[in-house]
């Protein structure tokens, strides 16, 4: 399955959804402003109605009003007239601020507004004349039809501005039912939409998982194989190093033995003719003896080099001796020779062979490392037991080094440490710059070591 496509399509889905879900939030916007727009219209509509209303009313009470001063000449009667003036005026600023923009609505609103004037004219005049006097005039006013015909005309053009008001209302009524129904239809497209978009991308993301999965089980698998190959090599070369190892033990101990059998016998040999020479020659020529005891010598001395090199290649201390004893005069030997103070804390322990011979290689090497890099002053080597193991331990107070870089003493550490496995026993190293180096060992036990091996 191709991952890389798998991603690019979520990704794509995922910016669908929230183009879906920002398309809905604007058509939701734009819906709901469209219908605060159509409300506040009908708020004015209202206002219309009512201002409407108020200047017929208004023109009601100026007419009582006036026939009241008229009929009982009390002055209130005048007071009240002139408020319901006043209500009028501003009834018709209203109206006429409203009808700004609709220039029908604005001419029938002029007209009713000219008939207004003549209505209020006569009645203005009404009551003029009866301040005069004029009790004839006054009553050929109230009486007169054109006082009536332009009330009613008054009432008929507010009326049919009512109507358009209504009319108007039910519009908007219509349009915003209409906005609500188109808003729900949207609402509903679009949250289909998103619904549909976040399915398609849920069912993305677990086929991503699906894929995820395979990947992390394949992984797991390959790293598992190469886990188990790297075993499998380490083994080998554990196994390849204590062959190794083996076969440089056996090389030695045949080396060690041609060198005791035949330059041993060797050696004596020419020692003893050496010793039978000077015997026959003595008293008859003394540079002859000069000679043969000075050769004498150089065959002592090559004899004690051969024992001397024997003994590194094969310790015939170890079986004759013991462990302890064989460290013991691996250290004295090695205190000689270097000036290190050599420090041994050593007791007796139970080894197969095989690991006495890696302990005291251990040692060895250890010592060629000190001398070669450490430039240490003192030295500690510690055997001891504790519990079921062997603990076998080298510290020095020389330069140490870092042991995550690389030293010209790893592939020496390295081989230690193999040999070490290969008789079921664990190596550490602590070392740091300025600080010396430990080396510690440990080994199971002679009867340990051969449980282990069986199981």
């Amino acid at each position: 399955m191709d991952y890389p496509a798998l991603t690019r399509r979520s990704v794509i889905i995922f910016s669908l959804a929230c183009a879906a879900a920002l398309a809905l939030v604007a058509l939701n916007e734009g819906l709901y402003w469209q219908a605060v727009e159509t409300l506040d219209e009908q708020g004015d509509m209202s206002k219309t109605r009512l201002s409407l209303q108020r200047l017929q009313r208004s023109m009601l009470d100026a007419e009582t009003s006036q026939r009241g001063y008229l009929l009982t000449g009390r002055s209130h009667y005048l007071s009240a007239y002139k408020q319901s003036l006043e209500k009028i005026e501003e009834a018709y600023r209203l109206l006429k601020h409203y009808y700004a923009q609709e220039p029908a609505s604005l001419l029938l609103l002029e007209r009713m507004r000219g008939e207004i004037d003549k209505k209020l004219t006569g009645l203005a005049t009404a009551i003029t004349s009866y301040d005069q006097g004029n009790q004839q005039a006054v009553y050929n006013h109230s009486l007169s039809a054109e006082s009536m015909e332009q009330m009613d005309a008054i009432s008929l053009m507010s009326n049919q501005l009512m109507v358009q008001e209504l009319q108007s209302n039910e519009a908007s009524r219509d349009y915003i039912y209409n906005t609500l129904k188109l808003s729900r239809v949207g609402v509903a497209a679009m949250s289909a939409a998103i619904l549909f978009a976040l399915f398609m991308y849920l069912r993305q993301v677990l086929r991503l998982d699906k894929v995820r999965e395979k990947q992390r089980l394949a992984i797991q698998v390959e790293r598992d194989g190469l886990e188990r190959e790297v075993m499998q090599r380490t083994l080998r070369l554990t196994e390849l190093t204590q062959h190794l190892e083996t076969a440089r033990e056996d090389e030695r101990h045949r080396l060690a033995r041609d060198l005791h059998d035949e330059l041993g016998a060797l050696l004596t040999s020419a020692k003893l003719d050496a010793a039978r020479i000077k015997s026959r020659l003595a008293g008859i020529a003394p540079e002859a003896l000069e000679r043969l005891g000075h050769l004498v010598d150089t065959l002592n001395q090559g004899i004690a080099l051969k024992r001397r090199i024997i003994e590194d290649l094969r310790p015939s201390s170890l079986s004759n001796l013991g462990l302890v004893q064989t460290l013991e005069i691996l250290a004295r030997d090695f205190a000689d020779r270097s000036g290190i103070e050599v420090h041994c804390d050593l007791h007796p322990v139970q080894l197969q062979p095989s690991a006495e011979l890696v302990v005291y290689r251990l040692m060895q090497e250890a010592i060629t490392n000190i001398v070669k890099y450490a430039k240490a002053k003192q030295l500690w080597m510690r055997l001891t037991a504790e519990g079921q193991r062997v603990v076998v331990s080298v510290r020095d107070d020389g330069v140490g080094f870092d042991t995550n870089g690389e030293t010209t003493s790893a592939y020496g550490l390295m081989g230690m440490r193999y040999r070490v496995e290969a008789e079921h026993g664990t190596m550490a190293l602590r070392s740091a710059p300025g600080q010396g180096t430990l080396i510690q060992v440990e080994l199971p036990q002679s009867g340990v070591a051969l449980t282990e091996a069986l199981a």
